[in-house]
């Protein structure tokens, strides 16, 4: 175990002895400002190393005690995995006791002990008195059944024992692992001669390299890691729950401050919005109303935002599901957690977990956009992973977004996914920037695709089908969702993961025999053009006009004048012949019976094998003395049909293989 990964921090009122106590362990002295030493209280958090008995090296982090500095407070808790907290025998419990103690519970540490200091200024009798004061508040708490042990940092009684019991609790904590995107919040920024900007923060996930590249959110600027120091000692490299500082390379003091994140590059999204599961607690005093302003801490951040409620307020003790609107987007990643205080007077009031970093708007009036969150607050992570996938539609996620959304990453994501998608309840679409689509979502895409079959064949009767590219565009109407291409992540142009989508769609369609795909049109199977009398007698006249028009038929409107009173079913019938190959466009409205254009090519061919070569007067006269309007389109015809090529003036045939 690399037990250097382990914080252990400090919590409780003012003037309580929590920074005595650290110099009196470690030797350092964790009030640092000047402020600090003038006043006699912890105004920023203070850091220091801590050897134990056993040589285990642990980081401290001592909070503020002072109510104004609670802020602070809830900053340095968020990255411990043990929490002291203090109490002085000659004052016993008080107001931010209680506050740190609660701060501590919705933040999510469960492990620590309780320490009672100043042991030296009062009598046996009260200790004891003391002691059994504390029992009572810490009962029904992650601290109920922790060590109290009575110390004095001034004669160094209870030291010893303090720190063999330290050393054995540090012993059982399991390091956090180093999963998904590497994150730091920063709590403080300065700039060092030489060097420049320096971060400082507890690394609370994934890893981090020296030389790697870094984001700066919610900003979203990059900069470069170009030193990294642990507990004051040079590093090549952070993991969770170590105190860090990082050295940052490109980007100025003034481009990052307090409460900002230090991440991976596109591992987080900045938003002005988040689902929450929130505790008020049983403390808060009087119901919390929809929209109160509220100050949102999470992280090293505080930002002012706004409660939503389903209904239209809480009361003290209850549990829901909230939406917060912030004044200053975040980027936090959903198990994250977090502590709200009222906005005036300042007071902690409630906290939890974050649910949804990224959620849409939950409106009041649809119950169902809140119960949903049962989802993400009780259900696995293949229910979770569903629910993100479900909600993004048909533009589905890339695996970073996924994992972003439910904090499932690398090999655990990968096993997640696995059953999935081999069962198809997810579809993932093939080559470059593929995207993970829920299968009822397909399913839908399918239904609706057949729907829009259905429809166009019933406007349409007379037509074979609707054009592949028109399908799609109707089946992805949205904007942004249709373009035809997408740039991937080695800057290559690609088709867009909905025309992959659309692809794989329509082949499942097809191998289930539902649909019908001839060339570029796309028909439903049960779908055959049938003419009716009238119909059929159209067709005739339409196609004995051409017929004997022989080399010189009408423009295509001219033939439609033809069957004066039925000119648009003449018109639906006229394109049927086109795609049953009756009639052949050879340019603009220009089109032959297929009988006229085999005859032309089998009288060219006799002829060119007769004379070895084609002139266009000898074309004109083997064709009857055609104008130049019906001889270019012709002879062009023969070209791209490759039955001749031209050389200069004259035609030859291709190949020489072709046979009368």
């Amino acid at each position: 175990m690399d037990t250097k990964t382990i914080i252990l921090g400090t919590a409780g009122h003012i003037d309580h002895g929590k920074t005595a106590l650290v110099k009196a362990l470690t030797g350092i002295d964790t009030d640092r400002l000047k402020e600090e030493k003038e006043r006699g209280i912890t105004i920023e958090l203070g850091f220091a190393s801590l050897s134990l008995p056993s040589g285990r090296q642990v980081g401290v982090i001592d909070v503020p005690g002072h109510e104004r500095f609670v802020k602070n407070m809830v900053a340095g808790a968020m990255g411990m995995d043990l929490v002291v907290l203090v109490v002085a025998a000659d004052e016993g419990i008080m107001p931010q006791t209680t506050e740190h103690l609660e701060i501590c519970r919705l933040l999510g540490v469960k492990k620590g002990l309780v320490v009672l200091t100043k042991k030296d200024l009062v009598e046996k009798e009260w200790l004891e008195m003391v002691t059994e004061d504390v029992s009572n508040f810490v009962s029904g708490t992650f601290l109920e059944d922790a060590p109290v042990l009575a110390v004095s940092s001034v004669t160094g009684d209870g030291l010893d024992e303090l720190l063999r019991i330290l050393d054995e609790m540090v012993s059982e904590v399991v390091p956090k692992a180093p999963v998904g995107p590497y994150r730091l919040p920063v709590d403080r920024v300065f700039t060092i001669k030489g060097f420049g900007t320096v971060v400082t923060g507890t690394s609370i996930s994934g890893q981090i390299r020296l030389g790697d590249e870094v984001s700066i959110y919610p900003k979203g600027m990059t900069a470069r890691i170009r030193g990294i120091q642990i507990h004051g000692k040079e590093a090549q490299e952070a993991h969770p729950g170590m105190r860090t500082a990082l050295n940052l390379q490109g980007i100025d003091t003034e481009d990052v401050s307090r409460g900002d994140v230090v991440a991976t590059p596109g591992s987080l999204h900045a938003s002005y919005l988040v689902d929450l599961n929130f505790l008020y607690l049983a403390g808060a005093g009087r119901p919390l109303r929809h929209r109160s302003p509220v100050r949102f801490h999470v992280g090293t951040a505080e930002v002012i935002g706004r409660v939503l409620l389903q209904g239209d307020e809480l009361v003290p003790g209850s549990e829901a599901y909230i939406q917060i609107m912030l004044k200053e987007p975040v980027a936090v990643l959903s198990g994250d957690h977090y502590v709200i205080r009222s906005y005036s007077p300042i007071r902690t009031i409630g906290g939890g977990r974050i649910l949804h970093p990224v959620p849409r708007r939950r409106k009041r009036t649809r119950p169902a956009l809140w119960t949903e969150l049962d989802i993400l607050a009780k259900g696995g992570p293949a229910d979770i992973i569903g629910y993100h996938l479900e909600r993004a539609g048909v533009r589905g996620l890339s695996r970073s977004e996924l994992a972003m959304r439910s904090s499932i990453y690398g090999k655990r994501l990968a096993r997640e996914l696995e059953p999935l998608l081999s069962s198809r309840k997810i579809i993932c679409s093939e080559g470059e920037g593929q995207r993970l689509v829920h299968g009822k979502v397909c399913e839908a895409l399918k239904e609706q695709a057949l729907d829009i079959l259905r429809t166009f064949h019933n406007d349409n009767p007379l037509v074979q089908g609707l054009s592949k590219e028109e399908l799609r565009s109707r089946l992805f109407p949205i904007a942004g969702v249709t373009g035809p291409a997408f740039q991937s992540p080695n800057h290559q142009i690609t088709k867009s993961p909905n025309q992959r989508l659309f692809q794989m769609l329509l082949s499942d369609l097809v191998k289930s025999g539902k649909v019908a795909q001839e060339k570029d049109l796309v028909r439903l199977s049960t779908h055959h053009v049938t003419l009716g009398d009238e119909e059929k007698e159209l067709r005739s006249k339409l196609e004995l006009i051409f017929k004997q028009a022989g080399f010189q038929p009408p423009f295509r409107e001219d033939a439609l004048g033809r069957v004066e009173g039925h000119e648009k079913a003449a018109d639906k019938i006229f394109d049927l012949m086109v795609r049953e190959g009756i009639l052949m466009r050879l340019k603009d409205d220009l089109y032959y019976h297929h009988s006229a254009l085999d005859k032309i090519k089998d009288m060219v061919i006799r002829f060119i094998k007769e004379h070895g070569e084609l002139s266009i007067n000898e074309f004109r006269d083997l064709a009857g003395g055609l104008s130049r309007k019906y001889m270019i389109p012709l002879l062009e015809y023969l070209d791209n049909q490759r039955v001749t090529i031209r050389i200069g003036d004259k035609r030859k045939l291709r190949g020489g293989n072709v046979e009368c």
